[in-house]
């Protein structure tokens, strides 16, 4: 639970209350997956909104023939589809990439802090509007940046969010993704994304080793990936402001 009162930190300053009550939600309800399987599928009925407390998931589209197109990645912290209880099924699936612990948070427990912690509902709002921000700049990443541009993009967006969670370390963090997923995400071929991470490393932009990715330089990785940290809305005032206000 840590990842996420850090992350919704960044946008207020949450009492000792609020983060016992978020503390005790991430830790009554927790299931435990493997990678490379859904934990929640297309035509589902949603029971509860899920809050990855560790490792890598994504959210995808499928069609019938197998072609997948992921179109968001969920790190330690995020909470899949806040406001799942309006829709009577699942309109796409949600697949572990890494071993992954899931909270599960029921109706309930958004009805409580509904009426009793006015700073938490805010901070999540807040946290749902930057998901849609982003969803907007991966929309623009498939029509207009060319292929370097669209993955070094993505790279940039990923080391940030992590970094917002505090899941990097100086200039590197985990990076469990493969160039499949990679394709999936960007709308390229393995072979492109092959070719595409070549570039990145020979130029510098990039290290990858193994699981790890290690960013030498980020304000060229920006720069490469004309990419603007403003849709991620890290810098609000409401985060100076006390919980209590």
């Amino acid at each position: 639970m840590s990842s996420l009162i850090r992350k919704l930190e960044h946008f207020a300053r949450l009492s000792e209350a609020d983060r016992a009550i978020l503390d005790r939600a991430g830790s009554e309800r927790v299931r435990k997956f493997g990678p490379r399987v859904d934990i929640a599928r297309e035509g589902d009925r949603p029971k509860d909104v899920h809050l990855v407390l560790s490792g890598w998931a994504c959210r995808y589209k499928q069609l019938e023939d197998g072609r997948r197109q992921v179109v968001s990645f969920f790190l330690p912290g995020d909470l899949c589809d806040l406001n799942i209880f309006i829709l009577r099924e699942m309109d796409h699936s949600i697949g572990t990439i890494t071993s992954v612990n899931i909270a599960d948070l029921s109706r309930e427990f958004f009805d409580e802090i509904s009426t009793r912690y006015p700073r938490i509902i805010a901070a999540l709002w807040w946290e749902s509007l930057v998901n849609a921000a982003i969803q907007r700049e991966w929309t623009m990443n498939l029509g207009q940046r060319t292929a370097s541009e669209r993955m070094a993009h993505l790279l940039c967006e990923l080391f940030f969010r992590l970094r917002v969670a505090g899941l990097t370390h100086e200039d590197s963090c985990e990076f469990p993704l493969t160039q499949a997923d990679l394709a999936d995400a960007t709308g390229l071929s393995k072979v492109h994304v092959n070719r595409t991470l070549q570039e990145l490393r020979s130029t510098g932009l990039i290290v990858l080793k193994g699981k790890t990715l290690v960013v030498p330089n980020l304000e060229r990785l920006m720069n490469a990936g004309l990419f603007n940290a403003n849709y991620l809305h890290l810098e609000r005032e409401g985060r100076q402001l006390d919980a209590n206000d």
